[in-house]
């Protein structure tokens, strides 16, 4: 068995810029036997081990590089619960009811990370913001109240802004808007390493670097074997390891994208009021935020391709068409970039993630998070296979099932 090894990404993102707290992890020197074995030390498996640890199971982490060193600094970290495919699209593919589900578990996973993370008193710059959704080629003004109505069927507070509220409001020239409500705003990388931090505290290991080999369920456990030939045994094993799917994990429906993403001086003075999360409905789409010291982070510019070379080759001319439609959005920033970066991620038919137990692989799990709402999926997914694994059972997990 084997694992997809990925240039994740390429360029300067701004979270490696920033001083973050100290993780503790070694060398695997020895076999050893816990209860969980998780794969990959991003976001998903820190939100994951910190999950299990509470618990009371007793979990090893493992990385092929440094913790949180893949996918998870490349992260813009827009927590929405909106999912990349609007409500009423993603009724036609999936149907209304399980589509209306989708959307209310990320609503609730975006709260629960944000209380869980108040809870756990992990430092991260999380800030609940509002979002802007703003009329594109995907959904024009009418498509936009069509939304409108699908969100509001569902349960969700949502606001419609026509071109003068846009205008008065926030500066912004679109035919139309949704505004929607509390959101988060992150630093991925101290939300990552926070939540490693507290599962160590309950007595869990990280062990990096080190590259499982192969995976053996067995009647009563899991073997699993790193390159080195050093054993874990483990009652779970669960892979986390983001965009590189190792060979047993199922592949239908899932696409590599290019992205391209950039976060300029600081400018507090020139902010758009309120500071709300922007994204299109485009494709490919425009997302922003802000940041506490006056920054913004921007990104788009999405291809579907997976050629690495490629993708970084591109990395000047991207950054220039973002800082191009930046400009454009608002005239009076300045559009110039201090660190910019590319990168490559996960997406779905659907835009939904895949989570829960891979299929003819007993006792194994992975986590397959998708699209612009990554870090709001691996919510999801500590959640549900914690129930998967404990026997509690989710509601949700038919929805996100691997088919």
């Amino acid at each position: 068995m084997t694992t997809q090894h990925r240039n994740l990404r390429t360029g300067q993102p701004i979270w490696l810029g920033k001083a973050a707290s100290h993780l503790k992890f070694d060398l695997l020197m020895d076999d050893i036997s816990v209860d969980i074995a998780i794969v990959g030390s991003g976001i998903s498996g820190a939100l994951m081990a910190e999950a299990l640890t509470e618990s009371g199971y007793s979990v090893a982490i493992l990385d092929r590089r440094k913790p949180v060193m893949g996918s998870t600094p490349a992260s813009t970290a827009l927590l929405q619960f909106e999912i990349d495919t609007p409500l009423h699209h993603l009724a036609k593919k999936i149907g209304l009811n399980t589509a209306e589900r989708a959307w209310r578990r990320s609503k609730l996973a975006v709260d629960a990370l944000r209380e869980r993370t108040r809870d756990l008193g992990i430092s991260c710059e999380m800030i609940s913001r509002d979002s802007l959704y703003l009329a594109g080629n995907v959904l024009d003004e009418k498509g936009l109240q069509k939304e409108l109505r699908s969100r509001q069927r569902a349960g969700f507070e949502t606001r419609f802004l026509s071109r003068n509220d846009l205008q008065s409001r926030f500066g912004i020239d679109r035919a139309a808007a949704l505004m929607s409500f509390d959101n988060i705003e992150a630093n991925p990388r101290k939300l990552a390493i926070g939540y490693l931090n507290k599962a160590i505290d309950r007595g869990a290991r990280v062990y990096a670097p080190v590259e499982v080999a192969t995976v053996e369920p067995r009647s009563r456990d899991v073997l699993a074997t790193t390159k080195e030939g050093r054993k874990i045994r483990c009652k779970y094993f669960i892979s986390a390891t983001g965009y590189e799917l190792p060979d047993y994990v199922p592949k239908k429906g899932h696409q590599i994208i290019s992205t391209w993403a950039l976060a300029t001086v600081p400018q507090r003075k020139k902010l758009w009021p309120e500071k709300c999360l922007i994204w299109e409905a485009s494709n490919p789409y425009l997302y922003m935020r802000t940041m506490s010291d006056g920054r913004i982070i921007v990104g788009g510019e999405d291809e579907e391709f997976e050629d690495e070379d490629k993708r970084d080759a591109k990395l000047s001319s991207k950054t220039n068409s973002i800082l191009k439609k930046l400009r454009m959005m608002f005239p009076e920033v300045t559009a110039e970039a201090e660190y910019a970066w590319t990168g490559s991620f996960g997406s779905s038919t659907t835009g939904l993630p895949f989570i829960g137990a891979i299929p003819g692989m007993d006792r194994c799990y992975a986590v397959l998070g998708y699209g612009g709402n990554g870090i709001t999926f691996s919510m999801v997914a500590s959640q549900l296979v914690r129930g998967l694994i404990s026997g509690a059972g989710d509601p949700d997990q038919d929805i996100f099932a691997f088919k």
